[in-house]
C-alpha cells in the first residue's frame, strides 16, 4: 500500500484591496512629481498685491486725528501731502511716514482736493468757500480763482468746486462739480478761457464731475462719479472717449508713464429705492490711456457704525476703508489713499514676493 504525501507550497495571495493601495501610492508619487514640475501657483508672480503699512503716517500727538482726508498728492521729493478737514488742514509726510510740516489753520471751510503743479506750488479746492487757491509749499497764498464765499455760474464764480488739473504751461481746469455741472478753463494768469458741460448722461454732460487730471499731453480725464463714468476730453472740451460701467470713480491720479489710477467702488446706481448707497466695496484700478484695465485691487469695507457723518472709527483695522476719496502714487509705486468717512490716509506697498513662499 502506497501512501501519498501531498506537499503544498505557500504562495502570497494578492487581494484587490492591496492592488488598489499600490495604485494609489503610485498615483500619489506621480502626482507629487507632476506637482513639483508643474505647480498650481506662479513661481514668477504675474499679480502685484498691495500690503498696508500700518505705521504710516506717524501723526504728531498735537495734530488732530478726526476729520475727512479728502485730498492726497505726492510731490517730486516723494513727500505726501494730505488735505484734511481739521485745523491743520494741510499736512506733509515723508514716504516712510515722518511728519514734515502742517499749515492751514482757519483757512478752509470744506477742504476737498489738493494738487501739486509742475513748479511745486500747492493747489486746493475748497467747496465750502467756492474757490480754488494756489499756495507756496509753505502756505503763502499766491492766487485765488472764484470769489470767496460767493456761489455762481458765471465766468468769475464757482458753485462748490471739487478739483483742479494744472497743465505744464500753467493752464488750470476746474471741475465745478457739486453745485454746477461743468469744467472751467483758465489760463496761467487766471483769466477765464471757456467752460463746458451741463447736467446729463450724454457724452460731454456730467452727473457730478468729482475729480480731474491731465496727462500733460493735452488729454483731460474727468471722474463723473455719480454716473460711474470717466470721460476723456481734449483741452478744448471735445469728448475723446467715455469709459463707463467699470468703476464709480471718486479720485484720480496720473503716473509718470501716463497710466491713470482710480479709487472708488464697483459700479452701482447712485439712487436706488429712495436711498443713496455711496459705495458697497472699496477698490483701486489702473488704466492705460486707451482705457484698458491693467490692475485691480480691492480692500475690505470697514465698520464705522450706522452714521457716516459721525463715524466710530475705533473698530477700523489697517487696510480697511470707508469712502476712499483721493489717490496718488510715489516713485516706488506705493499707493497713498485718502479716506473721508474712515478719516485717515493709508499707504499700500506693492508686493511681488513673500518670505513664506
Amino acid at each position: 500500500m502506497y501512501r501519498f504525501v501531498l506537499h503544498h507550497r505557500k504562495r502570497p495571495i494578492v487581494t484587490t484591496c492591496a492592488i488598489a493601495a499600490l495604485l494609489v501610492l503610485d498615483a500619489g508619487v506621480l502626482a507629487r512629481r507632476a506637482s513639483a514640475q508643474n505647480p498650481s501657483f506662479a513661481k514668477q508672480p504675474t499679480v502685484i498685491e498691495y500690503d498696508v503699512d500700518p505705521a504710516w503716517p506717524q501723526v504728531p500727538e498735537y495734530l488732530e486725528t478726526k476729520g475727512w482726508v479728502s485730498g492726497v498728492a505726492v510731490d517730486d521729493h516723494d513727500h505726501v501731502w494730505l488735505f484734511k478737514k481739521c485745523d491743520d488742514a494741510v499736512q506733509v509726510y515723508t514716504s516712510d511716514g515722518k511728519f514734515v510740516r502742517s499749515w492751514g489753520q482757519g483757512m478752509f471751510v470744506n477742504p476737498h482736493q489738493l494738487r501739486i503743479d509742475h513748479d511745486g506750488n500747492v493747489w486746493v479746492a475748497d467747496f465750502g468757500q467756492h474757490v480754488v487757491e494756489k499756495f507756496t509749499p509753505e502756505g503763502e497764498l499766491l492766487q485765488v480763482l472764484g470769489v470767496r464765499g460767493e456761489a455762481g455760474t458765471d465766468n468769475a464764480h464757482f458753485d462748490k468746486p471739487t478739483d483742479m488739473a494744472i497743465t505744464p504751461s500753467g493752464d488750470v481746469f476746474v471741475t465745478d462739480g457739486y453745485g454746477n455741472r461743468r469744467v472751467v478753463h483758465f489760463d496761467a494768469q487766471g483769466n477765464f478761457v471757456k467752460a463746458w458741460g451741463t447736467y446729463g448722461s450724454e457724452p460731454g454732460q456730467f452727473v457730478l464731475p468729482h475729480a480731474i487730471v491731465t496727462d500733460g499731453k493735452g488729454r483731460l480725464y474727468v471722474a463723473d462719479r455719480n454716473s460711474g463714468r470717466i470721460q476723456v476730453f481734449d483741452e478744448e472740451g471735445n469728448v475723446l472717449d467715455v469709459w463707463s460701467g467699470v468703476i464709480m470713480p471718486w479720485g484720480l491720479t496720473i503716473t509718470d508713464d501716463g497710466d491713470l489710477w482710480v479709487c472708488g467702488s464697483s459700479p452701482h446706481w447712485w439712487l436706488r429705492n429712495g436711498a443713496y448707497p455711496e459705495f458697497k466695496d472699496q477698490m483701486f484700478m489702473r488704466f492705460d490711456r486707451s482705457g484698458r484695465v491693467r490692475q485691480v485691487w480691492q480692500i475690505p469695507l470697514g465698520d464705522i457704525g450706522s452714521d457716516k457723518d459721525h463715524p466710530d472709527t475705533s473698530h477700523l483695522r489697517p487696510g480697511e476703508a470707508v469712502g476712499v476719496h483721493a489717490i496718488d502714487v510715489d516713485s516706488a509705486g506705493n499707493l497713498y489713499v485718502g479716506e473721508i468717512y474712515s478719516e485717515r490716509a493709508q499707504k499700500f506697498t506693492p508686493v511681488t514676493t513673500r518670505d513664506d513662499e
